[in-house]
Order: C-alpha cells, then structure tokens, then sequence
C-alpha cells in the first residue's frame, strides 16, 4: 500500500519562476529542490526545456534535472514544448515530460505558436523518441489540456473539445493526459463533471492529476471536487508563486502549503512534513526576497493539537 493518498506535485521551480521577472540562481534552485524533496514532496516539475531567450528565468533546466536526479526517491519532471525539448529533456534524464495542448487554439497559438494538429505532429514525435528507448529508461509522457475549463483569449471552451483532444492526444502517444485550469475559469461543479465525462469518455486510467489556479479564489474549492470525484495528483506551487505568462490575467496557482493543510485536515495522506515545507519555504523568500509569497497556514501556523493523517483513505466511486 502507498505511503500516500493524494500527490501533491510541485511546480514552482517552473510554473512558478516562469511567470516571474526575476531569475533565481542555479545554486538556490538546487537548495529549494533539495529542501522540497526533504519535506516529503515525491514530484517536483523543475523547469521547462523552452529556449532561454523566450524564458531566461528556466534557461539552466538540464543542469537542475541532472542535480535533481541524484536526490533518492524523487520524480524528476519537466514541461517540454516539442519534440526539441523533449530530446533534451531526455538527455539530462527526466522522469516525466508534460506537453500543452491548449483547448483554446488562440491560446495555443500564443503559447506555443502552433495549432493543435501541429501540437500532435510534436506529440508523435516524442513518442517515437521515446520508444526507441529500453522501455525501463523511457519517462512518462503526459499531455496537459491547457485551458480547459476557460480561456482568457477565447471565453469559454467546449467540453466536447477537451474530450476530442485528449483522445487525441492519447491516440499520438501520450501515457495520460491531465487537466489544466491555466485560467482560473473552473469551479467545483464544472470540475467535476469535466472528470466524469473524460473517464466515461476515455477510462479511469486516461487521467490521475489536475493542475489548478486560483485566479478567483476557486482553488481549494476545486481541489476538493477533484479528490472527491477521484483524482490523486495535484500541482501546486510553494507560495502560490507564478501562473501562465501568456495568458492575461492567469495569475495564481494553489498555495502547496495551504493545500497541504486542507488535504491532511481531511484525512488524505500526503507524505509532507510541514515544518520541513516552512524551511523550503524560508529558501524560496531568501533567494526571492522581493517576490510576494501567498499562503495562510505559513501565517497562521497549524491549529493547537493537528494531528497529520494517518490512515489512508478509501478509494472514491
């Protein structure tokens, strides 16, 4: 039996310092991830194979994956856009590669500057990278439904489309597909249904994780959709930092530390000591000293007599 319920995956290291001005030292992105791995997180996304003058903050992500790989028992991941990225990605040793595929092909365009069809050939692409490898050194591939609850560039973005892409994208290769509020749109009733009709529409295994932003304060909220409807991985970044710089407006992704909280407070184990995570948090504000960190648990410190979760919980329908 896992050790944990739900996985919190952190992104921070590129979600979060993509979306910042300021670029962290390579020797302070290796303390942080070290420190994030010692409070008990098991997936940390440590950058993005994107050419550095496009985001100069991620430009030393091969030498972070190749640091990260030597920390035991952690789930070294990155984004990669194409299938230069993910060549790459898979030469500094990557144990997982995410690609975007936005719902909103505006948004896709802006983001990647490719259609849907051209994000596919990409797809394809790395997945035949991929199999030449032995299959024990192949990374997971995910694909990422970008923008699928809304879009700042579009409005809203139909259901049937997000069903469409992620058959899609499974039929060019990925292992699994995962949903991207890149936008703050979502709530928890549309969250919940968005899951049902992809596991009805693709099956239980198509997807395990959601990536969430808080934009409007629905974060939360839709994290407890989302666990309660099924899922078992969530993103989040270490004081809420970053959001999606080529969406307008995409700021805030969820709060690890306040998500720790409610996930633990409920009885879902997720394997992260929180005095551990406030001293990773501590390296993040000193290496960003003027960047704002979010977070109400690092404020108000955890309630007299909490007591972590202990016993792991059943599996939802």
């Amino acid at each position: 039996m896992s050790d944990i319920d739900i996985e919190i995956s952190e992104v921070g290291p590129r979600d979060g310092l993509q979306s910042i001005s300021r670029i962290m030292p390579t020797a302070d992105k290796k303390r942080w991830i070290a420190a994030l791995a010692a409070a008990g997180l098991q997936e940390v996304e440590v950058g993005s194979f994107v050419p550095a003058k496009v985001l100069p903050q991620l430009a030393d992500t091969a030498e972070i994956v190749q640091f990260a790989r030597t920390i035991p028992g952690l789930a070294v991941a990155v984004l990669v856009p194409n299938l230069r990225g993910a060549q790459n990605a898979v030469a500094a040793g990557a144990h997982k590669l995410t690609i975007p595929l936005s719902v909103s092909e505006t948004h896709s365009l802006k983001n990647l500057r490719r259609t849907h069809q051209q994000v596919l050939e990409e797809v394809r692409g790395i997945r035949a990278l991929l199999n030449e490898l032995p299959a024990a050194q192949r990374p997971s591939f995910e694909g990422s439904l970008s923008t699928c609850f809304g879009c700042t560039l579009e409005g809203p973005v139909a259901e049937d489309a997000v069903l469409r892409l992620g058959e899609a994208l499974l039929e060019a290769g990925c292992d699994e597909i995962g949903l991207s509020d890149t936008t703050g749109y979502g709530n928890p009733v549309q969250v919940r249904r968005v899951i049902r009709r992809v596991w009805e529409h693709l099956g239980r295994d198509a997807l395990h994780g959601i990536h969430l932003h808080n934009t409007r304060g629905q974060g939360l909220a839709n994290v407890l959709a989302a666990v309660e409807e099924g899922i078992t991985t969530v993103d989040a970044s270490m004081g809420g930092i970053g959001g999606c710089p080529f969406a307008p407006g995409a700021s805030g992704n969820i709060v690890t530390e306040d998500l720790v909280f409610l996930l633990e407070a409920m009885g879902y184990r997720t394997g992260v000591d929180f005095d551990k995570l406030i001293a990773a948090r501590e390296i993040l504000a000193s290496a960003l000293p003027d960047e704002p960190l979010y977070g109400f648990v690092p404020d108000a410190g955890l309630p007299k007599g909490f007591q972590r979760a202990k016993v792991a919980q059943p599996e939802m329908a």
